[in-house]
């Protein structure tokens, strides 16, 4: 059979499931213009991490139910910012109804099988040993465009994590070398998780979903022993020793 014949009796689509990488705006207001000044001004201080990325609307902190009209402000107010909303982030009992009006998807929390592969994206062969409660252990570089990931535990990296590549734990994360790329801990909530660094050159970090961009890094900071962790729900970050 020619390439030509194979081709055509491909299907025209595939649909997968799978994870992907979703920023929330938690709003607190339907007003908006606070949204629009806000917003803009988030993302102009760290416009290659936020400009056009796709976000989720999470409606959970308003004290009232609002209505379409009112929502689609919002969703626009957002897009002005440059940010581009593609769903609700589900949570309160109204926001089925709100997104069948709108015609928006419902964005449920992607669950994980039972025991997934550590590795999301291919990385050298791990080092760590069976059980949830042993943190996992890494003792490669995290490359570029890598992600390693540590469910239920924490995540020991003994070499670098290079821009571009991101480690994520639901406890604790450790990196034992330069962090350049992106960690995140307490990813399933657990606001007592941390994350140490030996030398800190970070992107982005973040505990429990409260993060902080870094377009460029405090000189107390950078390529210093690094901790940050959470006090109520402010993200801090201070040199270690």
């Amino acid at each position: 059979m020619s390439r030509a014949a194979e081709a055509s009796e491909l299907a025209a689509l595939e649909i997968r499931f799978g994870p992907l990488d979703l920023a929330q705006v938690r709003v607190r207001t339907v007003d908006p213009g606070a949204l629009v000044d806000e917003l803009t001004g988030r993302v102009a201080t760290a416009p290659r991490f936020f400009e056009r990325v796709a976000v989720g609307l999470d409606l959970s902190l308003l004290e009232r139910e609002p209505d379409p009209l009112e929502v689609r402000a919002v969703a626009d107010a957002v897009r002005r910012a440059g940010m581009l909303p593609v769903g609700l982030v589900s949570g309160p009992a109204f926001i089925e109804a709100l997104a069948r009006a709108l015609d928006l998807p419902v964005l449920a929390p992607f669950r994980l099988p039972a025991r997934p592969p550590p590795v999301l994206q291919p990385v050298p062969a791990l080092a760590a040993q069976d059980g949830d409660s042993v943190a996992l252990v890494h003792h490669q570089p995290v490359r570029s465009g890598q992600r390693l990931y540590a469910r239920h535990r924490d995540l020991v990296v003994t070499a670098g994590v290079g821009a571009g590549a991101e480690v994520m734990a639901d406890g604790c994360v450790h990196v034992y070398g330069a962090l350049r790329g992106r960690a995140m801990a307490g990813t399933h909530g657990a606001t007592t998780a941390r994350i140490f660094c030996q030398e800190f050159h970070a992107e982005l970090v973040s505990v429990a979903g409260v993060f902080r961009v870094f377009e460029s890094l405090p000189q107390e900071l950078c390529g210093h022993p690094v901790q940050a962790w959470l006090e109520g729900e402010d993200l801090r970050l201070a040199r270690i020793g």
